[in-house]
């Protein structure tokens, strides 16, 4: 499979994904007129399959006035918080205060980014151990 070929699927999965978000997550008109806000923590590690990983996003994001709605699976877990806690807890590009986290954060753990860059750096890394093995077998 070429490199253009699993980029293309890749953003197919993630196209899926955000469609899927959108069906999962209907705002009722009171919700959105009564001045809330929503947003969608997700975990590329499934670390909200832990309950104890899962108890401390909660308690991070309630920190920043967000409260859990729903948890839509291992990987996503929906929050809201009403739109006047904006300005009293920090804007969007100014992390809380009190706990150093950004309040309009996405992602808990490991970005993906981070994630596949790590497994991509393993296996070229493996990769050239095994040609150094050869190599060094060969030339003996």
């Amino acid at each position: 499979m070429t490199s253009a070929a699993v980029g293309a699927a890749a953003a197919e999965m993630e196209r899926r994904r955000r469609d899927e978000e959108e069906l999962m997550t209907g705002y009722t008109p009171t919700e959105l007129a009564d001045g809330w806000e929503f947003k969608i923590l997700r975990s590329c590690t499934h670390a909200f399959r832990n309950p104890e990983r899962m108890r401390q996003a909660v308690e991070e994001e309630s920190r920043s006035g967000w409260v859990l709605v729903e948890k839509f699976d291992d990987q996503r877990l929906r929050f809201k918080r009403p739109a006047s806690a904006r300005g009293a807890i920090g804007t969007l590009t100014t992390p809380n205060p009190t706990t150093g986290i950004d309040p309009y954060r996405t992602t808990f753990g490991i970005s993906e980014l981070r994630m596949m860059l790590t497994i991509m750096g393993s296996v070229f890394s493996a990769m050239a151990l095994v040609l150094l093995i050869v190599y060094l077998v060969k030339h003996q």
